[in-house]
């Protein structure tokens, strides 16, 4: 009895300890199945809405909410200027529309750089900031950098005239604007257009100052027009230059004539107590 006994109870025990066993394996694996489950749930990027073109889209077109539909977008990601609601892309009841500033392809994120104010057409007045006016100056082949200018560009803008008065006058060309943006090339304001145009006018942005020195030099002489590099950053310094330092002929240093002085002879004469001075024709 003792024996039978003994061995239910070494039994016993014996299962006991393959319970705790496999209790220990399956605790482990589902600890195992848990970590990795956050694991995965931290690398999952978080999502938002943001506002699409449902088509391509050109320059000048009207853009209204049948143009645009919600996609799931990575919210770190998100592009500055994009659209995540209805009421930020057409605010307002009487938003009904808004125009594409720069083409887009379909599924490509709207942006506000790309677009205009609710309500606005493609004109320049939406391409102008704060404070600034347009200003549309003539321009050639030869002055216009041969057709290869587009809106959105920066120039240098050089005057060529003459200066000083009668004797004195003089041919210069003198760097009177340095990195002004244009907005407009002859009647279009399109950024994407790439083939060169030959333009007869280019608008630009300009503060009311710089309006008022473009015009002046406009009517006194010719502007020239040089076209700045997209990832130049840096601002031209004061440039003049005239004709005689490109020939690189020393300036002529102006002789100012003495007038001889008249020289006047006298002699003198005492008359009692005074000395009287009489002029005569010198000799000499």
């Amino acid at each position: 009895m003792r024996m039978v006994f003994g061995l239910v109870l070494l039994v016993g025990i014996g299962l006991a300890g393959f319970a705790v066993y496999m209790a220990q394996g399956y605790i482990s694996q589902y600890q195992t199945a848990l970590a990795q489950e956050r694991a995965a749930r931290e690398k999952q990027v978080k999502l938002t809405d943001v506002y699409v073109a449902a088509r391509p889209l050109k320059y000048g077109e009207q853009l209204t909410l049948e143009d645009a539909k919600l996609i799931k977008w990575p919210e770190e990601f998100l592009p500055e200027g994009a659209f995540t609601t209805e009421d930020a892309l057409l605010p307002g009841e009487n938003a009904e529309f808004r125009t594409v500033l720069r083409a887009m392809e379909a599924n490509e994120p709207l942006l506000a750089v790309k677009l205009t104010e609710p309500g606005q057409d493609a004109g320049i007045t939406s391409r102008l900031s704060r404070g600034m006016r347009a200003f549309a100056i003539n321009v050639d082949v030869s002055s216009g950098v041969s057709g290869f200018l587009r809106p959105g560009d920066r120039v240098d803008v050089y005057w060529t005239g003459s200066t000083g008065q009668a004797r004195e006058t003089r041919k210069v060309t003198k760097l009177i604007e340095a990195n002004v943006r244009l907005i407009a090339v002859d009647q279009t304001a399109d950024e994407d257009r790439y083939s060169p145009v030959i333009a007869r006018t280019v608008t630009v942005e300009a503060s009311p100052q710089q309006v008022a020195a473009l015009a002046q030099a406009q009517s006194t002489g010719k502007l020239s027009l040089s076209l700045v590099g997209a990832q130049d950053d840096t601002t031209a310094e004061s440039v003049e230059i005239n004709q005689r330092q490109l020939l690189g002929i020393p300036e002529e240093e102006q002789v100012v004539e003495k007038k001889a002085e008249k020289q006047v002879c006298t002699i003198r004469t005492r008359k009692g107590s005074d000395v009287i001075e009489i002029p005569i024709p010198c000799t000499n």
